[in-house]
């Protein structure tokens, strides 16, 4: 039964639904590749309490990112089937608790990294919200079939931030990985998006699958995937990672490139529905950059 807003919402339904509103699924994948910088810059074990500091700093900014999101995008949510149980969707949280929820989680994470981590690393993050907040939310997605492209620049920052949490300062080992998600971003979500189309039609959302064939955003995710791995491996020869990491990047980046264009292949046969198999794709990236990032945390005890 859905709670309206007035009606009976207990207190534990009320503490998971403000737990929902950080999506802290897609928060862990973002974690993923924030900690494992952090020991790529330290060139071993960095100092544990900056990692914690910087883990809760990234999960706060990030979690106030997703209860904006949630907050502009609450209308159309309503009408997707898998957005349809979302806390904002079921009266569980009002629209103004999700907006003070948001904000306040933007202040507090933005204090949080100047205080604790330092001011380079804070901008940063408060930079990513503001930009997936704004520039995606409310100015690509619902405007442009890029939206998943160039507002995949805020799931990058957390690289960034990473490194700069450790250092203080930039570098192109971490601008190379950023690089990475930025192409890893596309051919990982738009096999969810294959799969969710129609939902995304219902509400007037342009994503690539959308608006275009299957054959067309398969190509797509090819040539995003091929730039992706060519980029992984610019690490190496610059001489930020050795032989482990480039193993690593050569194996999991050479099955991702077999599936993606086995789901080309599929796409150009005319092949739908099942038997697309698209979600193969999506279920290995993440554990592609799983393993990629791990990868980059472990080479440098191995050098």
């Amino acid at each position: 039964m859905t709670p309206s807003p007035g009606g009976h919402r207990p207190f534990g339904a009320r503490v998971k639904a403000f737990v929902a509103l950080t999506k802290p699924r897609i928060i862990e994948l973002l974690l993923i590749t924030t900690v494992p910088v952090m020991f790529l810059a330290a060139r071993g074990v960095p100092d544990l309490w900056l990692v914690v500091t910087t883990t809760i700093g990234g999960y706060l900014s990030a979690g106030g990112a997703n209860a904006l999101n949630m907050y502009i995008d609450r209308d159309i949510d309503a009408l997707m089937d898998r957005t349809s149980q979302r806390p904002l969707v079921t009266g569980m949280v009002s629209p103004r608790e999700c907006l003070a929820f948001g904000i306040a989680l933007a202040v507090i994470s933005t204090v949080w990294f100047g205080l604790l981590v330092n001011w380079l690393s804070a901008a940063l993050s408060l930079g990513a919200l503001l930009f997936y907040v704004v520039v995606y939310t409310m100015l690509l997605k619902r405007r442009t079939a890029q939206n998943i492209v160039w507002g995949g620049i805020a799931g990058c920052m957390p690289v960034l931030i990473g490194w700069s949490a450790v250092t203080n300062s930039m570098s192109w080992a971490a601008v190379i990985l950023f690089a990475v998600i930025f192409f890893w971003t596309p051919p990982h979500y738009w096999p969810l998006s294959m799969k969710v189309k129609e939902d995304y039609a219902r509400v007037g959302v342009p994503m690539l699958p959308v608006i275009a064939s299957n054959r067309v955003v398969a190509r797509q995710i090819v040539v995003y995937s091929w730039v992706m791995v060519a980029v992984s491996l610019l690490l190496t020869p610059l001489g930020y990672t050795g032989w482990f990491y480039t193993a690593v990047a050569l194996a999991t980046g050479g099955f991702w490139l077999w599936e993606a264009h086995g789901l080309q292949n599929r796409a150009k046969a005319g092949v739908t529905g099942a038997k697309l198999k698209e979600m193969r794709l999506f279920h290995w990236s993440i554990t592609y950059v799983s393993l990629l990032f791990v990868a980059v945390a472990v080479d440098p005890f191995l050098r």
